[in-house]
């Protein structure tokens, strides 16, 4: 049975980034996986990094924060992981970055110090899905802001760790769609979660 983390950062209850991770979700399950599934901003996680976080020369194991080494337990243990979360300027909403930052850390999803001098993923979740949801059209959004979250999680973030299939989907713009656009949308966040299992 893959096992798969599913993780939201929004904070408006009802949201349609809210359907979209709870669609995933159930659609998941019903598929079979065992799916750890975190609204990240529901459990109060804390996305601010600490001093003594950020001293390498800890053991990722010594997370004085239990929510934190819950979280790093998880993600070591994962085949794939599921991203929502709307565009924010260009990222990801600050308790995500903050989890990534927290949670994705030396030791846990990855190490330095290899021969070869770049660094090495150690996840096992060959797979990701980011599921975005944006007000900026597509076009605009390329010629002049470059896609700044295709950068940030196929570039920077989640090869880094090991990642190497990192599938991205957008849905836009939100705010002046449709139910039916929703209902389409929501369809295709299901056929794109399954697909992680194939």
């Amino acid at each position: 049975m893959p096992r798969i983390g599913v993780y939201l950062a929004h904070p408006r209850p009802g949201s349609f980034n809210h359907a979209v991770f709870d669609t995933v979700v159930r659609h998941l399950r019903d598929l079979g996986a065992e799916v750890l599934a975190h609204d990240l901003c529901a459990e109060g996680f804390a996305p601010v990094l600490s001093a003594d976080e950020t001293d390498t020369l800890r053991s990722a194991a010594d997370a004085h924060d239990a929510q934190v080494a819950l979280h790093r337990a998880e993600v070591a243990t994962l085949d794939a992981m599921v991203f929502v979360h709307p565009n924010w300027w260009g990222m990801p909403p600050a308790v995500l970055t903050g989890w990534v930052q927290r949670v994705l850390a030396p030791g846990v999803a990855y190490k330095l110090g290899t021969a070869e001098g770049e660094p090495e993923g150690l996840l096992g979740a060959g797979r990701a899905l980011v599921l975005n949801t944006s007000d900026t059209p597509a076009d605009r959004e390329e010629d002049e802001f470059g896609d700044p979250l295709q950068k940030i999680w196929a570039a920077c973030v989640l090869p880094y760790v090991g990642v190497a299939d990192v599938r991205r989907v957008v849905f836009r713009t939100v705010t002046d769609s449709s139910d039916e656009t929703r209902a389409s949308w929501l369809r295709e966040a299901r056929e794109h979660a399954a697909a992680l299992l194939s």
